[in-house]
């Protein structure tokens, strides 16, 4: 009986850092699927080994220390995830093509509570939030494993430079100096605050724009969508590399390529800190409507400047917890009689 008691009060100790332990593998691995594999490695080590676990810090640091160790392990391969506009250059309309790559060439979208802890403080839970959006996520690609994980431990997660040395069994000049290069790198990206005028909840005029987007996308009426767009907003739609950039090209897509997306339901989710969607478009066959896409808004000063469209909905409509098939309403279904 002590035995299987300690035991259940391990599990829980454990199960208690799921929440955190993946926003960090998120943030080092950029994949939401890698991350939860990530963190049940972890989690299954830190069972093995509790016997060996000596006290000397606390157990939060220690199950950090493995998980480090467990996204150094996968980073090896040095493949960094990227979005569409980190790989290549925007196509004219007149010759977008969709070619699709690997899955693991993608950024991943995730569901802010997956990733984000419940804290009390706001001010937290902002850079919490910060720290997922795809702008940011994108930039921490760029840095090499450990100065991923210094810029993430120091800044995201405020350690001390000298837990982060004990972490990483190094020293706290090294911890500094790769901050500090961690932090020119993304300064030259220029690109991390792209999603900073989302507030958190959103206020009122977001939520206006939000409701007239939603309005806009199910009715497919282009002039309303165009007068929500910023000139220069971008749309992309992994796994096909293509992405486009202004209004003109955007709606010109939905019209043509995306032209069976007409008399689509979109639904509200929460992913990387930003508003989005699940995107259900009309299903002939069966009736009602199917997945099609989860779609992730970026906001600026009054209009959306960017909606990132991830399409392998057989991963991600599970993940987000979403169903598989929307009924059409009953003056729908009468409609298409």
């Amino acid at each position: 009986m002590g035995d299987s008691t300690a035991t259940a009060d391990l599990d829980v100790a454990l199960e208690k850092h799921r929440t955190e332990l993946t926003g960090y593998c998120y943030r080092m691995l950029g994949s939401s699927f890698e991350a939860e594999d990530a963190v049940q490695d972890t989690l299954v080590r830190a069972w093995r080994n509790h016997d060996k676990f000596e006290g000397r810090s606390s157990l939060r640091s220690w199950l950090y220390r493995i998980a480090t160790n467990v996204c150094l392990d996968m980073l090896t391969a040095g493949n960094k995830r990227a979005r569409p506009m980190d790989l290549t250059d925007s196509t004219p309309l007149a010759r977008a093509a969709l070619s699709p790559r690997p899955d693991n060439t993608w950024l991943e979208p995730v569901p802010d509570a997956r990733v984000l802890p419940a804290v009390q403080d706001p001010a937290e839970a902002a850079v919490a939030k910060e720290s997922i959006r795809l702008a940011f996520m994108a930039a921490l690609q760029q840095l090499p494993p450990r100065q991923r994980a210094v810029l993430i431990l120091r800044e995201v997660l405020a350690w001390k430079a000298s837990e982060v040395a004990e972490l990483l069994d190094t020293t706290v000049a090294s911890v500094n100096s790769a901050l500090q290069r961690a932090r020119a790198t993304l300064a030259e990206r220029g690109d991390t605050g792209a999603e900073g005028a989302v507030s958190d909840p959103l206020d009122e005029e977001q939520q206006k724009l939000l409701e007239r987007y939603v309005k806009a996308f199910e009715e497919y009426d282009m002039a309303a969508l165009t007068a929500l767009l910023h000139e220069d907003a971008v749309m992309t739609m992994p796994p096909f590399d293509l992405w486009l950039r202004g209004t003109a090209d955007i709606t010109g897509f939905m019209t043509t390529l995306g032209a069976s997306c007409a008399g689509s339901r979109l639904l509200p989710v929460r992913a990387n800190g930003l508003p989005g969607f699940a995107h259900y478009k009309p299903d002939p066959e069966n009736g009602g409507f199917t997945p099609w896409a989860v779609q992730v808004l970026e906001i600026s000063d009054g209009r959306i400047t960017g909606f990132h469209c991830f399409l392998d909905t057989r991963r991600w409509f599970p993940l987000f917890g979403l169903p598989l098939h929307l009924e059409a309403e009953p003056d729908e279904a009468e409609q298409s009689l």
